[in-house]
This record gives C-alpha cells, sequence and structure tokens, in this order.
C-alpha cells in the first residue's frame, strides 16, 4: 500500500454542501418558496444534522432538499388527502410520542410539589412557580406549537424473568401496505390557514403542512401569534417576521414575547438537529441577540415563563430548596445570566445553566430512571459459569460474567468485537433465556444472525420496536425478553433509547454494545457516550483487534494517528487526484472497472461513501455520474429506473438501501435488503434518493466487501476523525481513497475529535443511585 500521503493539492474554492441564499421575508416586497423554505443541514437521506461541524446554537446553513418528513407543497406533494406509508419508523415514531404523553401523566399524578423557593418573590417567585408547572405537567412546553398527542398507552408491566422461553421467531418480512389515512384536516380549517397565509404573504401551498405542525386551531394561532409559523418546517426567523410585518403592522417589533419565546423554540429545536438536547443559556441569549433581539435575558425568562422551554442548573452545591444539582430549579438570576450562573456558586464550584426543550428533558430522565431501574432490578446470584468457560474468546468470556451479574452492561470494540456479543446471546439462549440482538441497520441484522447462526436471534431495532420483528409483546405490554443486546449502540439517540428502555420488563437484562469511535446518532442526544462517562454500570471493552491492514488502519484513526500500513493484497489503495471532476471520474472508475477486475467485487457491492451531498463530488454529483455508467436510463419513474441503487428514508434519521424493482399506481417499489417496500408516489421525491454513494453518517451501522471513500478538496471542512474513522471502517476486504484533501485528512484525524453534544443524560445517570456502578474494562 502507498501510505496516506496528504500531499495531493486539492481544491478549496467549493463547499461540500449547496447552500441555498437566504430566502427572502414576506412583506417585505418577498415571498416564502413554494416548497417551504429551508430544511436543516443534511436533512435529506436519513440525515438530521453533522453534529461534528454544527455550530452550538443550532443555526447552521440549510441543504437545499427537503428531508423524508417534510411534504411541503413546493416539493412535489398533492393538495389531496393521501394514505401515509406504514412503516416500521412510523409505529416507533407513534411509540415516542405515547411515552412522552405517559411521562407527563406521571409527572401531573405525582404529590404536591415540594415546598421550597418560599423566600422568593416577584418575578423570581413566578419564574419558580412557571418552571415547576412545566415539570409537574400542569403546563407542557409542547402546547406552544398545540401538537396534538395521542392517547396514553398502558405502561409496560414486568414480565417474569424465569418464564419458559419464548419460540425463535425468524424475522417477520414487511408487508408493503399503507396505514388508514391520518385525520383529515376539516375544509374549512384548510381554508382558513390559506386565508391567514395569503394575508400575510405567505404562499397558500404551505397551509396544510402548517395545519399539519399547529392543529385544527392553526388560522386562529396565526393570526394572533404569525410567529406560530417558526413551527412549520423549514420556515426561517426571516420569513416568519416579514409574515408578522404583514400581519400586525406596527403593533410588532423584535422584542415581542410572542417573537422571542417562539426563536427560543426554534433555536432549541434547530440544536437538537445537531445532536444537543439543551443548549447553554448563555449560547441562547447570543444567538438571540443575532436575531435582533435588544434584551436577550428578558426574553429566556419570557420563554421560560411561557413553558417554551425548561430551565436547568447543573453543578455546584444543591440549593437550600434542594435544587440545583438535579439540573432544575434555577432562579430569575440564572435565567438572566447573572450571579452564580455565570460560572459558579457561592462555593466556588462550576455552575451551568441549560435550556432544553420539554420532549427531550422528558426523555433523558425517563430513560435515566429506567436504566435505573434495570440495574436495580435484575437478578445478581446468576450462575453462568460454563457458559462463560465455553465462550470462544477471553473478551467474550468476560462479557458472559460480567452481564450474569449485572442489569444493565456497556460493551465497546471494533467490528471483530461483534463476536462477543454474538456468543453472549448464544449462551443465554443455551440457558434458557429470551435472548436476542438489535441491530440499527438490515446489513448489522444480517451480520450479527450470520454470526449466531440463527436468524431468530436478530432483529432490527426499528423492528423490534414496532413489532415487525422479534418476539413482540407480554400481555403485560413489555417486550418478551430477558436479554436484549443492542449493537451499534452509538447510533441510539435519547427519545428512541427511552422508548426502548420503557418496553424491557423489571428484570431483563440490556447489554449496549458499540464502537465509541464511530459518528453518533442522528437524533439528539448522545446515549452510549453518556451511559460510558457517567461509569453508572459495568463496562467491558474488548481486547479483540480488528483484523488486516484495513482494521490496522482504522484502529490508528481512532487514536489520531494516520499511519502507514502494509497492505500486500492491496487492501488499501490511495488514489491521489488533483480537483473534484478528477475525483469523480476516478470514482467512477474505481467502482466500474478496478475493484471488480482487481478483487472480483462487483458493482453492486461497492459502496462510494463522500463528506456531504453537495459540491462537485458530493453524493449527488458522484450518483449521477454512476447512474451514467452504471444503470443509464431515462428515469421514467420520477427519476428512477429498474436496477437503480437507492436510499429510502422511512423517516429523519433511518437510511435504507435498497434497489428499485417497478413501479406502479402505488407508487415506487424497492427491495430493501429483501424485504420489499412500496413508496407512494407523492413520497418519492422526498423520501428517495440515489444511493451509489452516500454519506459516512447514512453508512453508520453498515458495511460492503469495498467501500471507496471520496475526499475532495472542497470538503476539508467536514472531516473529523470521528468522520474518517466511520468511512474508512466501512470496508470489509478492500478500501480505497480517492484523495484529494492534501494535509487536511492528517489533520483532521490528528486535530479534530467529535464535536461534543450538549446533553443532560451524564449527570442525571451520575445522580441516581447504582449500587452496581463498579466498572469493568479488559
Amino acid at each position: 500500500m502507498t501510505a496516506l500521503p496528504g500531499e495531493t493539492p486539492g481544491t478549496d474554492d467549493a463547499t461540500a454542501e449547496d447552500a441555498p441564499a437566504a430566502a427572502p421575508a414576506p412583506g417585505d416586497g418577498a415571498e416564502l418558496s413554494d416548497g417551504g423554505s429551508e430544511t436543516p443541514p443534511a436533512a435529506e437521506n436519513g440525515e438530521t444534522g453533522t453534529p461534528e461541524t454544527a455550530p452550538a446554537d443550532g443555526t447552521a446553513d440549510a441543504t437545499p432538499e427537503a428531508d423524508a418528513s417534510d411534504t411541503t407543497p413546493g416539493g412535489g406533494s398533492s393538495e389531496a388527502t393521501t394514505a401515509a406509508e406504514l412503516s416500521e419508523a412510523q409505529a416507533e415514531l407513534a411509540a415516542q410520542r405515547e411515552l412522552r404523553e405517559r411521562i407527563e401523566k406521571r409527572k401531573a399524578e405525582k404529590a404536591t410539589p415540594i415546598s421550597a423557593g418560599g423566600g422568593l418573590s416577584g418575578t423570581a417567585a413566578d419564574l419558580l412557580a412557571a418552571v415547576r408547572a412545566v415539570e409537574s405537567g400542569e403546563k407542557a412546553g409542547t402546547t406552544f406549537f398545540a401538537r396534538s398527542a395521542p392517547a396514553p398507552a398502558p405502561a409496560p408491566r414486568p414480565a417474569s424473568p424465569g418464564s419458559a422461553p419464548a419460540a425463535a421467531q425468524p424475522p417477520r418480512t414487511a408487508v408493503p401496505a399503507t396505514a388508514p389515512a391520518p385525520q383529515a384536516a376539516s375544509p374549512e380549517a384548510l381554508d382558513a390557514v390559506r386565508a391567514v397565509l395569503t394575508e400575510g404573504g405567505a404562499p397558500e401551498a404551505l397551509a396544510r403542512t402548517a395545519l399539519g405542525a399547529l392543529g385544527e386551531q392553526a388560522a386562529g394561532l396565526l393570526r394572533t401569534d404569525p410567529w406560530h409559523l417558526l413551527a412549520v418546517p423549514g420556515v426561517r426567523p426571516e420569513q416568519a417576521d416579514g409574515f408578522a410585518r404583514a400581519l400586525l403592522g406596527a403593533e410588532c417589533g423584535p422584542d415581542d414575547g410572542r417573537r422571542t419565546a417562539a426563536l427560543v423554540g426554534w433555536l432549541l429545536e434547530r440544536a437538537a438537529l445537531q445532536g444537543h438536547t439543551a443548549l447553554d443559556a448563555d449560547a441562547v441569549r447570543t444567538a438571540l441577540a443575532g436575531h435582533a433581539v435588544r434584551d436577550p435575558d428578558a426574553a429566556v425568562l419570557n420563554a421560560v415563563e411561557e413553558g417554551v422551554a425548561l430551565l436547568f442548573r447543573e453543578g455546584g452545591d444543591p440549593e437550600p430548596d434542594g435544587t440545583g444539582a438535579d439540573g432544575t430549579g434555577a432562579d430569575e438570576g440564572e435565567a438572566r445570566g447573572a450571579g452564580p450562573a455565570e460560572g459558579a456558586d457561592a462555593a466556588g464550584e462550576p455552575v451551568r445553566v441549560l435550556l432544553g426543550l420539554d420532549r427531550y428533558a422528558l426523555a433523558e430522565e425517563s430513560l435515566a430512571d429506567g436504566l435505573a431501574r434495570l440495574v436495580n432490578t435484575c437478578e445478581k446470584a446468576a450462575d453462568w459459569t460454563e457458559a462463560a468457560a465455553a465462550a470462544p474468546s477471553s473478551s467474550a468470556a468476560e462479557l458472559i460474567r460480567t452481564v450474569a451479574s449485572a442489569g444493565l452492561v456497556v460493551h465497546s470494540g471494533g467490528e471483530a468485537a461483534r463476536a462477543e456479543p454474538a456468543a453472549l446471546i448464544v449462551a443465554a439462549r443455551g440457558l434458557g433465556l429470551r435472548a436476542l440482538g438489535a441491530a440499527h441497520s438490515e446489513d448489522g441484522r444480517r451480520r450479527l444472525a450470520e454470526a449466531t447462526g440463527d436468524p431468530g436471534t436478530a432483529v432490527t431495532l426499528a423492528g423490534l420496536l414496532s413489532g415487525a420483528q422479534g418476539p413482540g409483546r407480554d400481555e403485560d405490554g413489555a417486550l418478551a425478553l430477558d436479554l436484549l443486546v443492542v449493537l451499534d449502540a452509538p447510533q441510539l439517540d435519547v427519545e428512541g433509547a427511552a422508548v426502548l428502555v420503557e418496553a424491557l420488563a423489571d428484570g431483563a437484562r440490556l447489554v449496549l454494545s458499540g464502537d465509541p469511535g464511530v459518528l453518533g446518532s442522528a437524533g439528539a442526544g448522545r446515549v452510549f457516550a453518556d451511559v460510558l462517562a457517567a461509569r453508572a454500570c459495568p463496562q467491558v471493552v474488548s481486547r479483540t483487534p480488528d483484523p488486516g491492514p484495513i482494521g490496522e488502519l482504522v484502529s490508528g484513526i481512532g487514536i489520531g494517528e494516520l499511519n502507514q500500513v502494509d497492505a500486500p493484497g492491496k487492501e488499501v489503495v490511495i488514489v491521489p487526484v488533483r480537483d473534484a471532476g478528477e475525483a469523480v471520474h476516478r470514482t467512477v472508475q474505481l467502482v466500474a472497472d478496478s475493484v471488480p477486475r482487481a478483487f472480483s467485487i462487483p458493482a453492486e457491492e461497492t459502496q462510494v461513501i463522500t463528506v456531504g451531498h453537495g459540491g462537485a463530488a458530493g453524493t449527488r454529483a458522484l450518483n449521477e455520474a454512476l447512474k451514467q455508467r452504471l444503470n443509464p436510463g431515462p428515469g421514467r419513474f420520477g427519476g428512477f429506473d429498474p436496477g437503480d441503487r437507492v436510499v429510502h428514508v422511512p423517516a429523519p434519521g433511518r437510511a435504507v438501501p435498497g434497489v428499485v424493482r417497478s413501479a406502479d399506481a402505488e407508487g415506487l417499489r424497492l427491495d430493501c435488503g429483501g424485504v420489499p417496500v412500496v413508496v407512494p408516489q407523492e413520497r418519492v421525491e422526498s423520501s428517495v434518493r440515489h444511493g451509489w454513494a452516500l454519506s459516512a453518517h447514512q453508512a453508520a451501522g453498515m458495511r460492503w466487501p469495498a467501500v471507496v471513500v471520496v475526499l475532495p478538496g472542497d470538503a476539508v471542512q467536514g472531516l473529523s476523525r470521528p468522520w474518517v474513522y466511520t468511512a474508512f471502517g466501512r470496508g470489509e476486504r478492500h478500501l480505497s481513497v480517492v484523495h484529494g484533501a492534501d494535509r487536511a485528512l492528517p489533520h483532521a484525524v490528528a486535530e479534530i475529535p467529535a464535536q461534543e453534544r450538549t446533553t443532560r443524560l451524564r449527570p442525571l445517570l451520575e445522580a441516581l443511585p447504582t449500587p452496581d456502578a463498579a466498572s469493568l474494562s479488559g
């Protein structure tokens, strides 16, 4: 192999993403685009953010293409009501909504609030009352955007850990179908929203989207508070400002409480797209000032009082009333950025004040409580000695012994270490336990099934939560499992993790297994990293190295070193290029000719990974060139032809590779890893993209026999150590690096770690009683 040279000149006059110009604000002589303006960064094709490069305030520029959740009229959606596609993701999202409703109900049923803070008066007392009202469920922050929630489902009750094991069931094949259409908006409500939008200078095409975001009362909400328009996906503050000016005239101003409250909510929503579950209050105030808010302190206080955001105080000693260390109960001075919240409490301990949306606060609190429940309710005296003695490796034996005495275990390691959770599942099933492994992707499920030798032991996480795969639920509503091993755990976002843990019965065991070096989840939170950092449960570190030149290269990247590796079989090849055009040309050559000829790996088993979607060598440009070479055609099915490789996004954050088979009146028919999927016609444009080339975020949790990583010179700002680690680690037998990033590649590996995400899960876990918190390491 040729060492990664880092010396090839690259172009730096382009960007990795196509960033559209900011849309003009209505009411200033310009209109919103029919497509609903902009969408969050990297929202297409399963990416909800690029946490490694996103600003802390969540105000990154957007890509011009809509994400899978948007059905903006300008994007080709019909005004007629259509049946929604039934998918595992929809069931998962519904479960998340049910979880939040159950949490809020439980909070509302709590006893009377703690009698504290009686010495406060004036605005501070009002703030404390507002915070408690939100936390107790009396006033939910979600009511600000008038989102409706489904009726609460019965809470899962424990299954008996000693019950007989359920019969192994292979994953059920998903049958393409459509769900009953959601309750259609009344024509009167739709007409009323259109009228308000037209009056405010916004396109009528946003009416259905606004109605979906705000509910039947959307017209009234928009008329009395035009900044509710920010709840519509893709609308930006300057556009909402123009809409408000057109409706309110001189009545509105930059410090209007309605505007500032909406801006705080919008900033927190944007931050969530970058992985944050909360933001530092100072960062929010700074961002508000950037949006012409003259009194950011008052704006933050107003947002908390209105229930748009929750205020949390982290660090320092608890206040005399018992608040502080648990992250709640900050006072007016902290909301305004004064006093101890600026950096230390009276004793000099560092203090941090955070703002967050209630949905993520509830999810993190529920997850922390659920993990503590698993830790404290499992049988600690189980004897798995014989099973550990029969394990195929010392690391697998250590994992089996650790799980025998703990309800929650974290297991970390590379690709080769996936054999250890597989051995654990086999051992547990041999002991008569209902054990199952859940992977992030269908590819991960297939690899796990091969490792255990039993397809019935492996599911996808989405399939498990939706009921499409796995043993289903017991009579109490809990997953009928005694042991669940979650592979690719870094891909777990906080809401998905909360749903999962809520579904596990008392006495069940949970193992979170994954590689800490890969890119994090597409959704908000950093569950795996937070559980590791909190050290609230035993940890097992695999001693199994990844084999071969690719494994050696990736292992070095994980510790910040880009090393030369010997690759006598050309397992790793570096292809220097001068510019993006040459990068595209060489990539097509590698996929279509060089790799199939040298390694007998067909083009359909070679995956291209690049830094971004836009730019001269982004996924769009590469997919266009690869289609012309590998499957030319007119794109008669909405831009697609039979045989096209695609990526289907059933919900934001989920990217499912597939192949186009045909199309008919029902929609575009795909084969996604052997599972037939029908994408309705109206969803094709927003949820299906060509998939010969993916981003590293989309490729996380999957592997291919050969991978071609493209590093054009115009995308160096998107590089980081986790990005390189993830991209280079996707190849099983061969890795080609089309290298035009010059010294940016070794610099990224050595100097640019993962960008931190602001979350509350770690301190919540650290504050919980965890008698089994002794950490193990291999």
